[in-house]
């Protein structure tokens, strides 16, 4: 049975100075009124070109990141990898509009693929649509074909527009084959609901061409949304029907009161989930869904939850899966939940983190999000400062 307690296993690359700064950050990160204070005054103070760079590059930069470019993730991926644990390039740059940054986030995208090729310590690659692409082309996407699945007429699209959708799609294609051609499998990311349908469809379009004779294309499912467990449900049959392999990255989700607010604001019903119990039911549900059709998918667990990582465990052994089954891994982010990593990882099971990249300004709003959703998820920040308290402890106790 692998205990998530087991700090010695979870904490063993990490050096004295490496303890003490998570203890300091999740000590801020678990006081509210201070994330949000830095939620305000620290882009402003980029803004203004004050001197914080390097500060944020020290702390909460390097608990979170690998680096601001790929050449400079590559510690981490070998820290990651002596534990074995493999590393998914995250390029966190945000909020971009003009197709010029498109295609370099594309380019960028592609690098890590390419990357990949020629380090097994790199298993998958990532990208989101909306870090190369207009946001409003793909909500327009997803609004047309919502109304031709529902047999509704919708507006003719101008030549502008359709232009731009082909250009999305070009893009993703172009990822796709790449992915392909290295033999890397690729994550799209899920993203809100009202663009969602969208790249849903596009993923499955990937799907169809490049997850005919291995599983390269992965699509990203949110639990916290009411619906996902009968869309899997569907998805399985459509992968059936159309033979091909499906991945899934299955997450419980990260726009939850985006999503409520959009909801009440425009008087429709709310796509989310009633509450955390009905998350949590679902995505163990789901779990072992995917598990059960293993003929069909290839999973990631992307989840912080220590009760549904032990559960992904169980439904391996009474399946007789290999721990070291590379159709089964489990994913957390880079500087959070290394008591579920580290010691999946020594119990043999495939583990990845993400490892998020780019440079410090334009990676900010990933960090503060990431803060801001420690403050939320609860018990989460109280069990990482605990365990880290756990550790210095027997350490210290060692060393006595």
């Amino acid at each position: 049975m692998i205990s998530f307690d087991n700090t010695e296993i979870a904490f063993q690359s990490k050096n004295k100075q490496d303890l003490q700064r998570a203890y300091l950050l999740f000590k801020i990160i678990g006081a509210p009124i201070i994330v949000k204070i830095s939620k305000t005054l620290t882009p402003l103070a980029l803004k203004f070109h004050l001197p914080i760079k390097g500060l944020i590059k020290k702390t909460i930069f390097k608990q979170f990141c690998g680096g601001e470019t790929i050449e400079e993730c590559d510690h981490t991926i070998a820290r990651l990898h002596a534990y074995g644990i493999g590393t998914i390039l995250d390029y966190s740059v945000e909020g971009k509009t003009q197709e010029a940054d498109f295609e370099h986030t594309t380019q960028i995208i592609i690098q890590t693929i390419e990357k990949s090729a020629t380090d097994k310590a790199i298993p998958f690659a990532v990208f989101k649509v909306t870090g190369i692409a207009q946001h409003h082309l793909i909500e327009l996407e997803s609004s047309r074909i919502r109304a031709k699945r529902k047999g509704v007429e919708f507006r003719e699209l101008s030549n502008h527009e359709k232009n731009g959708i082909a250009a999305i799609v070009e893009r993703i294609d172009r990822i796709c084959s790449a992915a392909s051609k290295y033999q890397t499998r690729l994550f799209i990311d899920a993203e809100e609901t009202w663009i969602q349908t969208a790249i849903d469809q596009w993923t499955f379009d990937m799907m169809l061409k490049y997850n005919q004779e291995a599983c390269i294309v992965y699509n990203t499912v949110q639990i916290y949304r009411h619906d996902r467990l009968a869309f899997l449900h569907s998805e399985f049959e459509r992968a059936k029907t159309a033979n091909i392999h499906y991945g899934v990255k299955l997450v419980r989700g990260a726009y939850m009161e985006k999503e409520r607010a959009r909801a009440h604001s425009l008087g429709y019903p709310s796509p989310i989930q009633p509450d955390k119990a009905s998350t949590d039911k679902d995505y163990d549900l789901a779990l072992a869904f995917l598990v059960e059709n293993q003929a069909i998918f290839s999973v990631c667990a992307g989840t912080h939850n220590e009760k549904s990582s032990l559960l992904l465990t169980e439904l391996l052994q009474n399946q007789n899966i290999n721990p070291g089954s590379p159709q089964f891994y489990f994913a957390q982010l880079l500087g959070m939940s290394d008591h579920i990593s580290y010691n999946l990882s020594d119990a043999g099971y495939q583990v990845a983190k993400y490892v998020p990249f780019g440079p410090v300004h334009e990676v900010l709003p990933y960090l503060l999000r990431r803060a801001d959703e420690n403050t939320s998820v609860a018990g989460q920040t109280s069990r990482e400062l605990g365990l880290i308290i756990k550790e210095r402890a027997r350490r210290k106790q060692a060393t006595s």
